[in-house]
């Protein structure tokens, strides 16, 4: 009898260990991104500069800048969506400082509204640079003839546009433009769900131990059954 019951015990007990393992390993990678998530954060936050000569990317990648120009009237179009408002589009446009074009992130606007002509004052802008990556699996291919983008492709967008592959998304453009409202870099977009598979690994660790028990239990009720 205990030789039946050694090979279901050990199967139970390797499982829930595995199991555990797994759940363990997701709360470490919890802790590592919850240290990234952080880090972008601040970096965000942080006191914006001067836009740098030579931008470097990875490096320069959330780095807060002021910049001033003028923004010009063509908008590139990039479909997204936004909570309670609904289908929407990013307008992307040159910037133009005097001394160099780089490309803008106006903001949003809903999708039936036409797109706004810029002020036609130089304004002066406060982001980040950033190099987003839109871009999944089933996301349709960009429009450019249409000007209907479905990603923020940096290296396109500066081609069409005559400028430097630098994106700078406005978190506050002083004068403000009206019918425009900034949608500044934040980590909401990056994703972070380890505690939820921690969770379904530790839960999975549960089942896999009550079924165990109840499997024993079964043998042992089933053994007695049959001796007596």
């Amino acid at each position: 009898m205990r030789n039946n019951l050694l090979v279901p015990l050990v199967f139970g007990l390797v499982g829930v260990a595995v199991l555990l393992s797994l759940g363990k390993w997701q709360l470490d990678r919890l802790a590592w991104k919850e240290g990234i998530l952080a880090d972008i954060e601040a970096r965000i936050s942080a006191e914006p500069v001067p836009l740098p000569e030579e931008v470097e990317r990875p490096a320069d990648r959330y780095l807060p800048v002021t910049v001033s120009g003028r923004i010009e009237p063509r908008a590139l179009r990039v479909l997204v969506s936004q909570k309670r408002v609904g289908a929407g589009y990013r307008l992307i446009s040159a910037l133009d400082t005097g001394a160099r074009r780089v490309l803008l992130d106006r903001g949003f606007i809903p999708v039936e509204d036409d797109v706004p002509a810029p002020p036609q004052t130089p304004v002066t802008v406060t982001g980040n640079l950033h190099w987003p990556d839109d871009r999944l699996e089933s996301t349709p291919e960009n429009e450019i003839d249409g000007n209907m983008w479905f990603a923020r492709d940096v290296a396109r967008m500066a081609e069409v546009l005559g400028t430097e592959p630098v994106l700078v998304i406005a978190r506050e453009i002083s004068p403000p433009e009206p019918g425009v409202s900034p949608l500044p870099v934040d980590t909401v977009g990056i994703p972070n769900d380890h505690l939820e598979y921690a969770v379904t690994w530790f839960s999975l660790a549960v089942i896999w131990a009550v079924m165990t028990a109840i499997l024993i239990r079964r043998q042992i009720r089933a053994r007695k059954e049959a001796e007596a």
